[in-house]
């Protein structure tokens, strides 16, 4: 068995070397895929370089997706069903673009295998960087997972446009709360004990008695105290003040979004992020937490949706021809060779963006996030698009 100090060099030079090994899996990926992806015959380089102009959007997607630490799907979904087709087919005219769009299963499959690089690449990063609780990103893993599993096998039975106009009004929901939620817990303390010390950047207090862990990078290092506060200092030294209580009120908000994140492949970020802001959970912290919430469970939904329908069928027989799966043999590989290594690029560059950005603005722009994408599962639900 190794000793703890044997241990906590090798954490040190993974998180020290990360870039090295998370750049690493997009290229076996793409490499992988070159080599051996069936793609029913076409090739070519007019056929792999189809797709390029994704690259720079889907990076563009999710650096923002991951520095407010929400799904990809968040963001992929609604460009494919509503900006593809005219990318695609260079015209404004609708009866272009049937020609053009992409099968919903399609969707699933380009969303699930870039987002499952994406995630891991931003989760690696935020754990780097020191803003990750993972004691706290474990209890609600736990608590999400039933839900996660019961909204994937109803989607097989339920029709899209519910599951669409039940998010959109549950984002509508998160976005008017997020914008009312308080982050004066962000705020340097009044106490006179703290009277003489030095605010740090995040808002923090810079005394000298803070953590300054072995195995992880710069002064980065969390502890707890006897009475539950967590006083954890991130890689740049920029320390948070929190306590992990609140633990319904995110479990009730985690049980809905697990519930969505199983139905439509997004839904647990985003309203997970408000139940950990208001219960006064830093909202970097809260991000970067977030993250691994969000990685696992998007894996497991995934799972059941590739897994569950052939299990549903044989146990149900009757549902043959009414439950989607997933062949890897239509997969559109020209896609998913640009938009794997654009979000593992976007989750890199997250967490500098989370540092660099006041947390009012990190505020104001999820919930923008979250309207505007409420309106376009409204327009979904109701056949507007």
């Amino acid at each position: 068995m190794s000793s703890p100090s044997t241990t906590s060099r090798v954490q040190k030079n993974f998180l020290k070397y990360q870039h090295l090994f998370v750049f690493t899996a997009p290229v076996l990926f793409v490499a992988s895929v070159l080599l051996f992806a069936p793609t029913d015959g076409a090739s070519g380089t007019s056929y792999w370089l189809q797709y390029w102009w994704l690259f720079p959007i889907f990076l563009t997607g999710a650096t923002i997706v991951n520095t407010v630490g929400i799904s990809g799907s968040a963001l992929f979904v609604p460009f494919f069903i509503f900006l593809f087709p005219i990318f695609e087919s260079g015209s404004l005219d609708p009866s272009m673009w049937a020609a053009v769009a992409l099968d919903p299963t399609t969707l699933v499959k380009v969303g699930l295998i870039s987002e499952a690089f994406g995630l891991s690449s931003s989760s690696v990063a935020f754990i780097q960087y020191g803003l990750v609780d993972r004691k706290l990103a474990l209890t609600i893993v736990a608590g999400s997972v039933p839900f996660v599993v019961a909204g994937a096998v109803i989607s097989f039975l339920i029709p899209a446009w519910v599951f669409h106009l039940l998010l959109g009004i549950a984002l509508t929901a998160a976005a008017y709360l997020l914008m009312r939620a308080d982050l004066d817990h962000e705020e340097p303390g009044e106490d006179d004990a703290d009277a003489d010390a030095t605010a740090a950047a995040d808002g923090g207090i810079a005394d000298r008695d803070l953590p300054d862990d072995d195995d992880k990078l710069g002064p980065a290092g969390v502890r707890t105290d006897a009475d539950g506060t967590v006083t954890r200092v991130d890689r740049e030294g920029d320390d948070y003040r929190y306590t992990r209580g609140g633990y319904l009120r995110r479990f009730a908000n985690y049980s809905v979004g697990g519930t969505f994140q199983g139905l439509a492949g997004f839904g647990s970020g985003e309203l997970g992020i408000v139940s950990m802001l208001g219960t006064k959970v830093p909202v970097r912290v809260a991000i970067g937490t977030n993250h691994i919430v969000v990685a696992t469970t998007a894996i497991l939904a995934s799972l059941v949706h590739v897994f569950g329908g052939g299990i549903l069928v044989d146990l149900f027989p009757s549902l043959k021809g009414t439950v989607h799966s997933l062949s890897l043999a239509s997969t559109p590989w020209n896609m998913v060779v640009f938009t794997v290594p654009a979000t593992v690029t976007g989750g890199q560059i997250a967490p500098y963006v989370s540092n660099a950005l006041e947390t009012s603005t990190i505020k104001k722009g999820v919930a923008g996030l979250f309207a505007l994408i409420s309106l376009a599962l409204f327009g979904m639900a109701t056949g507007g698009f």
